[in-house]
């Protein structure tokens, strides 16, 4: 890929330390994302599992609401540009587009005008121009869903816990819409990027927001998780 995405997490030891958030502390700050890390590696007979706890199934509460996450884009976020008037959706795609344009809207001086997104989940690449559509081919993906983390154990959190989790940049990647459409909820059992190419850097990730919230993952998506992490360099 021509874009070297989304992990500085090499191997389990650094995944405890460079979390999200820790749930024991809820005044810790979510890691920001660096968007030139390298592809990460991971060292030999490494479990990146390891203390994350595994159930046998992905459990189905039902009575998932995405207002309880609480609104859809917050201001409250590490993201760079943070607490500017802008809310982590608009930070993200400044983050994660290249060659934008800017303009004012709202509370926010530095709104993505227009951009190009080289998308890690298909390796298009894909124009962004704001405007009515702007979501049909540019969106904000939650790496682990809300909906997943909501059946793992995300429904007992505070509400200040989800609104951070819903807008931790370290849980965050802008993608082509329609992947992101087709991805929906779906656990890596089920679901992993087209581009294979980007497996090992999806898989690191996930686990690393996993591990920082200390959730849970199901019997099949850690086998999913394994093997794409498989992909990574040694290290």
């Amino acid at each position: 890929m021509s874009r070297k995405h989304v992990l500085w997490l090499a191997v389990a030891a650094i995944l405890s330390v460079l979390v999200a958030y820790q749930v024991t502390s809820a005044t810790n700050p979510p890691a920001e994302y660096l968007a030139d890390a390298d592809v990460p590696t991971v060292a030999p007979g490494v479990d990146v599992l390891a203390g994350i706890a595994q159930i046998d199934a992905r459990p189905r509460r039902g009575d998932y609401r995405r207002d309880a996450f609480g609104d859809s884009w917050t201001d409250d976020t590490s993201a760079p540009g943070g607490h500017n008037g802008c809310d982590t959706r608009n930070d993200i795609l400044d983050r994660d587009l290249i060659d934008k344009t800017y303009v004012a809207i709202s509370r926010c001086p530095t709104a993505v005008a227009t951009g190009v997104l080289r998308d890690p989940y298909t390796s298009a690449t894909v124009p962004f121009v704001r405007g009515a559509q702007t979501g049909a081919s540019v969106q904000i993906d939650h790496i682990v869903p809300l909906a997943y983390a909501w059946d793992l154990g995300a429904g007992d959190w505070t509400d200040e816990m989800r609104t951070r989790f819903a807008n931790d940049p370290a849980n965050l990647l802008a993608v082509d819409g329609p992947t992101n459409q087709d991805k929906g909820d779906k656990e890596p059992a089920v679901w992993m990027p087209p581009n294979a190419a980007f497996h090992c850097q999806y898989a690191m990730q996930y686990i690393a927001v996993l591990r920082g919230y200390r959730l849970p993952v199901d019997a099949p998506s850690s086998q999913a998780l394994r093997a794409a992490a498989q992909t990574c360099p040694a290290g």
